[in-house]
């Protein structure tokens, strides 16, 4: 079985059209749409609730409380049950075939990770300025810091096999949006082999990342994770 985790924080205006586009890809597969709610406060919940009683692919959990988009994809990882385990944003700004094509890179690796700065890529749409600049400063802070080779650490598009996710999910205590650095850092640490295939991307807009909030969060998330391993050492 194929399992796709979809973090959802207030995603009332858009999580519906991610469900049906993905519903109509995978209805003919042995896979499970998983939406984990983190702490919403709008609609989502019950737009999720009434789509999954038409569409028995789709399950979810509620979570009231706000657990990050990290926490979100941990519980994710504990509540499915395929031997592939994919995850993306709600966004719709991964299509289901895009995100279905990189399982088949799978075979002799432990991890597929997609990226948009990889030659082959396709942005249909770009991030503002701004967004764009801040996104490549951070992966080459990661890249530094956290010594991986990866061009794009944050794309949205993520696959690995379950016994993989399962022997470092403990490991994992990052919850904020450096959860994908942190996940990555410790598969490479452990010397799972990922790959980095290129990848189609659509940016949709309404982003909840806050560039003056998160940003800094994000960057010290990954100094600790590197000095706690020095010091492990």
């Amino acid at each position: 079985m194929f399992s796709i985790i979809i973090p959802a924080y207030n995603e009332e205006k858009r999580i519906e059209q991610t469900l049906t586009s993905y519903t109509d890809f995978f209805k003919d597969k042995d896979s499970e749409i998983f939406v984990v709610l983190n702490g919403c406060t709008d609609n989502t919940l019950s737009i999720v609730e009434k789509f999954s009683k038409k569409n028995p692919q789709v399950k979810y959990k509620n979570y009231p409380q706000k657990l990050g988009k990290g926490g979100a994809i941990i519980e994710g990882f504990k509540l499915v049950s395929g031997s592939i385990i994919a995850y993306t944003d709600a966004d719709g700004s991964v299509k289901p075939e895009d995100l279905f094509n990189l399982t088949k890179k799978i075979e002799n690796c432990d991890a597929v990770i997609g990226s948009r700065w990889l030659r082959g890529s396709v942005i249909i749409k770009k991030q503002d300025l701004i967004r764009i600049i801040l996104g490549r400063a951070y992966n080459i802070l990661v890249r530094l810091i956290l010594n991986l080779p990866f061009k794009d650490t944050q794309c949205a598009s993520k696959i690995f096999k379950r016994n993989v996710i399962l022997a470092i999910l403990p490991e994992i205590e990052v919850t904020n949006f450096s959860f994908d650095a942190a996940l990555l850092y410790k598969l490479n640490r452990e010397g799972f082999k990922i790959k980095e295939e290129p990848i189609i991307w659509e940016n949709k807009g309404g982003s909840t990342v806050k560039i003056t909030k998160d940003v800094p969060k994000m960057l010290l998330a990954i100094i600790k994770i590197r000095l706690k391993d020095l010091f492990r050492l």
